[in-house]
């Protein structure tokens, strides 16, 4: 009986873990999630130039003062081993045909593999910065890769979006931030 008991607890106890676990999957939308740096100047940083042969264009790093220039811009957080950075990688080509300055952070990636996924999906970016060690992307808080954030011309942080960007986003969010027309 006492056998049965103990079974019987653990039984509730797993069930009870997994009601809670399973409510905060659909508690909030984690794409959402607030970032204290939002009306705030983006942390001082300087990344690395992605090194390659080739005197490819934006592969030169980028510090704070770059997004401190006068225009809106977009600061891109990927890497080439994300599944979702590939998945959005059209929408960041399209906004930078459109004319959006987009900077990349690369996220804790291998300088090879970084050169490949831009070189066989082409570069989005007016800028990149390597950032092999991840610090960069813990001082604006980033949760995982991709994130973008968009930063006024004095370099102040105005939203957050975590995830890929997708056609959908861009054109409800993105776009009245940044004042441009985009098809």
């Amino acid at each position: 009986m006492r056998t049965l008991g103990r079974h019987f607890i653990f039984f509730a106890v797993f069930v009870l873990i997994f009601i809670l676990f399973l409510f905060a999957l659909q508690k909030g939308d984690p794409s959402s999630l607030p970032s204290v740096l939002i009306n705030k100047s983006v942390p001082a940083f300087s990344l690395s130039p992605l090194q390659t042969n080739h005197s490819e264009n934006g592969f030169n790093g980028f510090d704070a003062s770059d997004l401190k220039k006068g225009d809106v811009s977009l600061l891109n957080i990927w890497a080439s081993w994300c599944v979702p950075c590939r998945e959005e990688h059209p929408a960041l080509m399209s906004l930078a045909r459109a004319g959006v300055p987009i900077y990349g952070l690369n996220y804790k990636d291998k300088t090879e593999a970084a050169i490949r996924f831009l070189s066989g999906l082409g570069n989005p970016y007016k800028k990149i910065g390597m950032d092999k060690d991840g610090r960069v992307a813990i001082g604006f808080g980033v949760y995982g890769v991709p994130e973008t954030f968009v930063i006024d011309g004095d370099g102040k942080i105005l939203h957050r979006h975590i995830g890929p960007l997708t056609q959908e986003i861009i054109a409800e969010v993105l776009l009245p931030m940044l004042g441009i027309s985009y098809e």
